[in-house]
């Protein structure tokens, strides 16, 4: 672990190094990318080997939610970085009368970003790359549960910059409490809800302003008139994608009781289409990320009608993909994030059997509607508050980069992608540059008589 008072030195280099103001320079921070992409690239097998040894993830599966997010996300920020750092227009006010008015990003200055282990080469890199284009300095402490992907991305980011613009610091829970301990300019973290909430009353210590990334049980409602077999389908690849270790992976279902039984046998079907009888001996099918988490679930699976699935094994940190019938509101499966290939279907008849569900919980990170019913895709849109969602599929609001991506309440702050994330990690300054040619004396004391002469000049413009 860490020492304590090497912490204190990085954080202390990392203060100096952005007051030197290299980082200002834009050219410094295109460079820097560039390096880090070249870094990357090199070692693309390692970085699949990782994910494999942390959460049995095949080549594929990392290289769509991992390597080829973050290789994308570079090419785009080493092309855009010198347009969106160039201060942008603004109409001027008629009060200021001659002016021009600009807005400029400047970087907020030293940063931290504590990443997640259930996507930990994306959701570490994603904002690092955002944080260094907007031209801060990063520490980053990736999560101890991924211990071979950390490991890669302290010797990534070792070979790809100078310790003191960037740089991972490994360790548990006290390290991170440390960290957090310290006055940074911004605070970027993914994670569980009660965790956030631990960083957020630390930052608020020094004011400091955060970005949290946090989860919660994301409804996914069957409506009677979906698509039930293209349903069946993108609901088991958004949901069993990383063995359901996704944040915005459907938590649970609420299914019209019309077709429920239907729609049972689809996702059966493509259980079996997309990892065989036995998804033990899948290569495509990932395991869970350590012993704590795999006893959780497999505490949440006591009592529940099983429709398909429920084996497990600890020794390969295997459990199936599982659906559950109709558990209880009351039941721990329904009381927590489930975060794992658990899938509770529930029926439901009316928009009231909706609402009292969803709004049983916290605002969600995602939420997801399976409907060819455009008026009821409207009202599920209106009706309820989330992060955000998808109609007629699941999780691939995460795949545009022009729509930002963040929670809403309990779920999160802020938010992040592609743009959003230099915007994210940048100051926007204000600026009225006045001219002097002339100088109308409107404004200035004494008033009398000046009052109409205003009134008609805002008429007019």
């Amino acid at each position: 672990m860490t020492e304590m008072n090497q912490i204190h030195n990085y954080h202390q280099a990392h203060k100096e190094f952005f007051n030197s103001q290299q980082t200002k320079d834009v050219m410094y921070r295109i460079t820097a990318l560039q390096k880090l992409k070249a870094v990357i690239e090199n070692k693309e097998q390692e970085i699949y080997d990782a994910l494999a040894n942390d959460l049995g993830k095949s080549e594929f599966e990392a290289f769509i939610t991992e390597y080829q997010v973050i290789t994308g996300e570079l090419d785009k920020y080493i092309k855009k970085t010198k347009k969106w750092a160039s201060p942008r227009k603004v109409r001027p006010s008629l009060l200021n009368f001659p002016s021009k008015a600009r807005q400029y990003l400047e970087p907020y200055g030293n940063t931290l970003i504590i990443s997640p282990w259930n996507y930990p080469f994306q959701l570490a890199l994603a904002p690092l790359i955002g944080a260094v284009a907007a031209g801060n300095t990063v520490i980053l402490k990736p999560s101890e549960f991924s211990t071979a992907t950390s490991q890669l991305l302290q010797d990534i980011i070792d070979e790809a910059f100078i310790p003191q613009h960037v740089k991972v610091i490994q360790g548990d829970a006290d390290v991170a409490k440390e960290l957090t301990s310290l006055k940074w300019d911004y605070i970027f973290f993914t994670g569980s809800p009660p965790v956030g909430k631990a960083i957020y009353q630390a930052a608020a210590k020094n004011l400091t302003p955060v970005t949290l990334e946090l989860g919660g049980k994301n409804p996914c409602v069957i409506h009677e008139s979906a698509s039930l077999k293209v349903a069946a389908r993108r609901i088991v690849w958004g949901k069993f994608l990383n063995a359901g270790q996704t944040c915005i992976a459907p938590d649970y279902l609420l299914v019209h009781e019309s077709v429920k039984l239907e729609f049972i046998k689809h996702v059966k079907a493509e259980i079996i289409n997309f990892f065989g009888e036995n998804p033990m001996e899948s290569p495509d099918f990932p395991r869970i990320i350590r012993d704590q988490h795999f006893e959780k679930l497999v505490d949440m699976l006591k009592d529940q009608h099983i429709l398909t699935g429920g084996t497990h094994d600890i020794n390969s940190l295997y459990i199936a993909p599982t659906l559950l019938d109709e558990p209880s509101r009351e039941s721990t499966v329904m009381q927590q994030e489930i975060f794992g290939p658990i899938l509770p279907i529930i029926s439901y008849e009316t928009k009231g059997d909706l609402i009292e569900w969803i709004d049983s919980y916290e605002k969600s990170l995602g939420a997801y509607l399976f409907s060819n019913n455009t008026n009821f895709e409207q009202w599920f849109i209106g009706r309820f508050s989330y992060g955000g969602g998808v109609i007629n599929d699941s999780i691939v609001q995460f795949v545009n980069e022009r729509l930002p991506f963040g929670g809403v309440g309990n779920s999160g702050i802020g938010n992040y992608h592609g743009k959003k994330t230099f915007e994210t990690f940048s100051h926007l300054k204000s600026v009225v540059h006045r001219g002097t040619w002339i100088d109308i004396p409107v404004k200035y004391a004494p008033y009398d008589g000046k009052l109409n002469i205003i009134k008609k000049a805002l008429r007019w413009f």
